[in-house]
């Protein structure tokens, strides 16, 4: 190729494929409202082949209307530069692909750093020391339920049965008062506090039993506590007024007509309206035989508990230590459940008749029934210490009637107990339980096992399984009162027992 003239038309060869062409500095480009279409690639060219020469046209300049105005962000196109025939195909610019602007990265410290950015992604985390990991992503902390309700009370309070209970705990006050200023100023205050030190040994013999006795459905506290009152208060010295007018309207008695006629009418009657008063006030925790037996022995236990203070101050005060020691190993060691046996009989009455959803007036009559035997027995204890060898008839007929009534608890309990299965397997049947847990609950042997599974848990939970089988065995009974419908809260205790059994259990359970 020379470099002057005109020079000959060179054929076009293309580069290889792939090969890479050398970088053009990008054109400027004409403004986007008359931006040119992208120039098409050239189409191959075969050696020899001369592209036509075009007239070369004379510019010509664009007809102006009178009064027109080009709008002012356009600019007049550029007039377009006419191919030059004679220019070789070699020094043309070979076809440039459309030019777009370089795509501009920014970090994400620059775009947190932005006043455009969004306020939720300026927030840095912050971290608790160099070596703490970052992440994308921090979830936020779940949001705390609400407190959970608490475990409902037991049972359903009644309005009535509150405002006679506080009547009568008034009235064993006064009674009480009466009493203190009677063993101060008859006894003295010595010899009464002697008594009442000595009679605490035999009371806590028949708590101890009784209490053995009640595990199994234990009574609520403040009824135990009144019934021991009741005892201990009331019958006591409703029993000392009413010997007082019949000595002031009859005149003086024998000692065997007291002993074995008045007393045991008197102090059975007064002990027997105490086990009544418990059954109206407390009828929807007086289930059955074994409670009316439990509550029969507590009245029992607190009116010997009151007896005998006066006793064993009579005889310091008569004997001195001698006799003393010989009243108090008949009364405290061999005779501790005396009062309490014979108390028990007016109780297992009235508790049968709790068991056949008998009414006030009908609990009455079993009572009376109860109330009989209970005299019975009275005035055969008190006949065989005045007429009889006592110790004789002691071996041969006390010890046998006392093993008989320890028998019969036996049996007692045993029937509760059957009772016990029979309805928790009603709701073992709905779901509430399993099979083995009835067993668990409702046998001895099976609380005795759930007992031992407990103390090898971590904590050791046998306070809860004590509350499990608690409130299982009142569970338990609230269906037999819903059953015989004598109880129109029944509905309200079992939803409650069944939620605090089924909180109890989750306890048990929990990791």
């Amino acid at each position: 190729m020379s470099s002057g003239g005109p020079s000959q038309p060179t054929p076009y060869t293309p580069p290889p494929a792939g090969q890479p062409q050398a970088a053009q500095p990008p054109a400027p480009q004409p403004p986007a409202a008359q931006q040119p279409a992208p120039p098409q690639p050239a189409a191959p060219q075969h050696p020899g082949y001369q592209p036509p020469a075009y007239p070369q046209q004379p510019y010509r300049q664009p007809v102006q209307h009178p009064g027109y105005q080009p709008p002012a962000h356009q600019q007049p196109a550029a007039p377009a530069q006419p191919t030059h025939p004679q220019q070789p195909v070699a020094a043309q610019t070979p076809p440039q692909p459309p030019y777009s602007p370089p795509q501009q990265q920014y970090s994400a410290q620059q775009y947190a750093a932005s006043n455009y950015a969004p306020a939720h992604f300026t927030q840095q985390p912050g971290y608790a020391s160099v070596l703490a990991q970052p992440t994308h992503y921090s979830p936020p902390a779940p949001v705390a339920p609400s407190p959970a309700q608490g475990l409902p009370a037991l049972p359903v309070p009644g309005g009535k049965g509150k405002v006679v209970l506080f009547v009568l705990f008034g009235f064993l006050g006064f009674l009480l008062l009466a009493l203190i200023a009677y063993f101060a100023f008859f006894l003295g205050p010595i010899s009464s506090i002697i008594g009442l030190v000595l009679a605490l040994i035999p009371l806590a013999i028949v708590f101890f039993v009784v209490w053995m006795i009640d595990r199994w459905e234990p009574e609520p506290k403040l009824m135990v506590f009144f019934a021991v009152a009741w005892g201990a208060i009331a019958a006591i010295g409703l029993t000392l007024l009413l010997d007082l007018a019949l000595t002031l309207l009859v005149g003086g008695r024998s000692d065997a007509a007291g002993a074995v006629v008045q007393a045991p009418i008197v102090e059975e009657l007064f002990k027997g309206l105490g086990v009544y008063l418990i059954f109206l006030i407390a009828r929807r925790n007086f289930d059955g035989p074994v409670d009316g037996v439990v509550y029969g022995a507590l009245v029992g236990a607190g009116f010997a508990f009151t007896e005998n203070i006066q006793y064993f101050a009579i005889s310091l005060i008569e004997g001195g230590g001698a006799q003393l020691g010989v009243t108090f190993f008949v009364r405290a060691i061999l005779s501790p459940f005396a009062h309490a046996m014979f108390t028990s009989l007016t109780g297992l009455a009235i508790g049968l008749a709790a068991r056949r959803q008998a009414s006030a007036g009908a609990a009455l009559g079993f009572g009376a029934l109860g109330w009989l035997g209970a005299v019975f027995l009275h005035a055969l204890w008190n006949g065989s210490a005045t007429f009889g060898d006592f110790f004789l008839l002691y071996f041969l007929l006390q010890v046998p009637l006392f093993v008989g009534f320890i028998f019969g608890v036996i049996a007692l309990r045993r029937e509760e107990a059957r009772l016990t299965k029979a309805r928790l397997s009603e709701y073992a049947a709905a779901g509430w339980f399993t099979p083995e847990e009835v067993n668990m609950l409702a046998t001895r042997p099976g609380r005795k096992v759930g007992l031992n599974w407990a103390a090898q848990l971590r904590g050791d939970r046998r306070p809860l399984m004590r509350e499990f089988i608690k409130d299982a065995t009142k569970l338990a009974m609230v269906r037999q009162r819903a059953i015989t419908g004598r109880d129109p809260l029944a509905a309200q205790d079992e939803q409650a027992l069944l939620a605090r059994t089924r909180a109890t259990k989750a306890a048990l359970l929990a990791y």
